[in-house]
Order: C-alpha cells, then sequence, then structure tokens
C-alpha cells in the first residue's frame, strides 16, 4: 500500500458529491429501522427482511460501486491517471492501495449502519445485528474489489455497474436458484446465517463455498486490475 496515494484517494473520494451519496444510503437505512421501531413492526422476522432487502440487496452493492468506482474511474476519464502512472510505483501497488481505500469506505459506511439499524430494532437477538455486519463487511470489500476492476477497464463502469446490480445482483441472483451460488449478495448472507441463529434466515449456499468466492473473487479482481493498469500507456491509450 502507498501512503501517499490513499490520502489523495481518500481526499478525491470523500471531498466531492459521492460522499453525500455514501451518507444518504445508510441514512435511509437508519430512518427505516427508526420508522419500524415506531410503528411497532420491530420483530426479529421484519428486522431480517430490512436487513436483506435493503442493507445488502440494495445499499452494500451501491456502496461499493460508489467507492469502487469513485477510487480510480475519475482518474481515467480526466487523464490524471497518467500523472499517477508515471511515478515509480508499481501498477499493482496503485491497483491494491485504491482497493483498500474503497474497501476502508464501504466497510465503514455499511457495516457501522448496518449493525446500528439492527441493533436499533431487536437489541443483539438472535445474533442478527452481527450476522449482517459481518455480511455487510466481506460483501462490501467483495464489491469494491469488483467495481475498482469495472473501473478500469471499461469508461462505462457506473453505467455497467448498475446494470449488474439491479439485473443480475437483483433479480436473477434472487429469483434463480441456480445463480444463487454466482451472487457476492447471496455469499454474504450465508455469512450472516452462519452467525445468526434466526428461524427467519437460512440460505442454500455452503459456508466453504461461500468464502472461497468471496476471497477468489475480492483477490482475483485486484489481481487484474493491477495486470490491466499495466497495459495503460503514459500517453493515456489502453
Amino acid at each position: 500500500m502507498n501512503g501517499v496515494i490513499a490520502g489523495i484517494s481518500y481526499r478525491a473520494l470523500l471531498g466531492r458529491r459521492r460522499i453525500w451519496l455514501l451518507v444518504l444510503l445508510p441514512a435511509v437505512l437508519l430512518a427505516l429501522a427508526v420508522l419500524l421501531r415506531v410503528i411497532g413492526a420491530d420483530g426479529e422476522r421484519a428486522t431480517v427482511e430490512l436487513m436483506r432487502t435493503f442493507a445488502i440487496g440494495i445499499m452494500l452493492p451501491l456502496l461499493g460501486l460508489i467507492a469502487g468506482t469513485g477510487v480510480i474511474a475519475p482518474e481515467i476519464d480526466d487523464g490524471t491517471v497518467i500523472h499517477l502512472l508515471a511515478k515509480p510505483i508499481s501498477r499493482p501497488v496503485i491497483a491494491q492501495t485504491k482497493f483498500l481505500v474503497a474497501a476502508s469506505v464501504v466497510a465503514l459506511f455499511a457495516t457501522v449502519p448496518t449493525f446500528l439499524a439492527a441493533y436499533l430494532l431487536i437489541g443483539l437477538e438472535s445474533g442478527v445485528a452481527s450476522g449482517f455486519a459481518l455480511a455487510a463487511l466481506v460483501g462490501g470489500v467483495a464489491y469494491a474489489a469488483v467495481f475498482m476492476l469495472l473501473g478500469v477497464i471499461t469508461r462505462h463502469a457506473v453505467t455497467i455497474g448498475i446494470a449488474y446490480a439491479v439485473i443480475w445482483e437483483g433479480l436473477v441472483g434472487n429469483l434463480v436458484p441456480g445463480a444463487r451460488r454466482f451472487s457476492v449478495q447471496q455469499w454474504a448472507q450465508t455469512v450472516a446465517d452462519q452467525v445468526s441463529s434466526s428461524f427467519f434466515l437460512s440460505t442454500e449456499i455452503a459456508l466453504g463455498f461461500a468464502a472461497t468466492a468471496l476471497l477468489v473473487v475480492t483477490v482475483g479482481a485486484v489481481a487484474w486490475a493491477g495486470l490491466r493498469l499495466r497495459s495503460f500507456s503514459l500517453t493515456g491509450d489502453e
């Protein structure tokens, strides 16, 4: 990891309009939790559904998209990445640093609000809060890697990322049984299921497969991004 690149990436990611999107999504989650608490729908079943559908199903991939593409795609679009690549720094180190910045941002804005929202509704009951917080962490890290890679390989990363999150993760991954084995969202829910003892939370994917898939996707995406950066010339051509 390169400290200078990390500092620049944090300032760029958190100092632009993206920060408002990063804050808005967790705020909506907490607001929904408060609403459920006020109207008395704060049982374990409602909490699990909120965590599955909004925290993991909607908020997490969008945060991953914002942070993952935000650490590298704007620099590629405006050409400033050329100045970074001209430095005597290994391209894989650049990719790894960008990934760590994106992953840490997603972890902060996803894990903490997820735990707080579940805790607000049912406390530590059945390990729901802890389970989904861990799911948000591991899933967010994987999403950060995938979307950072997407930002490196295409100038349409945001558009493709939204389509992927909505169509594959949101629809296909939830509705088609076989496709669930290839969904980051489903892998994350498997982790939550292993930590939580809630009767209302169950998954079909084995923990061994989910954990391996999360690791392979994360490491593979970061490694691929590093290799891809090597193909950039200092004139800005890929």
